[in-house]
């Protein structure tokens, strides 16, 4: 059974002969009241503060796992933003692989265009310059025919010139 300060209080005892002097007890009795009145509203006090702790120190624990599970969802998305980055930079690379691989393709087959293109130069050259030689010989015969043939007709006319010159004297 708990006492209460109003329990000390009304609380009786028996009157006997050369018992204990009643207001002696009953100032002792009130100054035990009063301190188990003090008692009491510290006790409810600490419980109501016990209480309002225990409520924040809740509300702490939920906020902390709140915490928590945001910074693994957070953890989660950082991962798979990680994941998702990696990805894209190998599909760029790969991306940029087949344009390289593409760019060299045809790079090469130009250069072999350009090389029939020179080897096709060489041989057109090949043949002018046949070609050439053959009129420049052609005409060179032409010309020593040519000559031959003043050659001939400057012989001829020599002769004439010859037959046409009046007689001389021999003396």
């Amino acid at each position: 059974m708990s006492l209460t300060p109003l329990d000390i209080q009304q609380q009786q005892f028996r009157i006997r002969f050369r018992g204990f002097d009643v207001r002696e007890v009953d100032r002792f009795l009130e100054q035990v009241s009063e301190g188990l009145a003090a008692m009491h509203a510290e006790n409810k006090n600490f419980k109501e503060e016990l209480r309002r702790l225990k409520l924040e120190n809740q509300g702490y624990k939920e906020r902390e796992e709140t915490f928590k599970r945001a910074m693994l969802n957070s953890q989660k998305v950082l991962e798979q933003m990680k994941e998702n980055a990696r990805k894209s930079a190998e599909i760029i690379i790969a991306d940029a692989e087949v344009k390289a691989e593409k760019i060299l393709n045809r790079a090469h087959n130009r250069l072999s265009q350009l090389h029939e293109d020179i080897a096709e130069l060489k041989r057109q050259r090949m043949q002018i310059e046949v070609q050439i030689r053959a009129v420049i010989e052609s005409h060179t015969k032409l010309l020593e025919i040519g000559k031959e043939s003043m050659d001939a007709l400057d012989e001829s006319d020599d002769k004439v010139m010859v037959l046409k010159q009046p007689p001389s004297t021999f003396s």
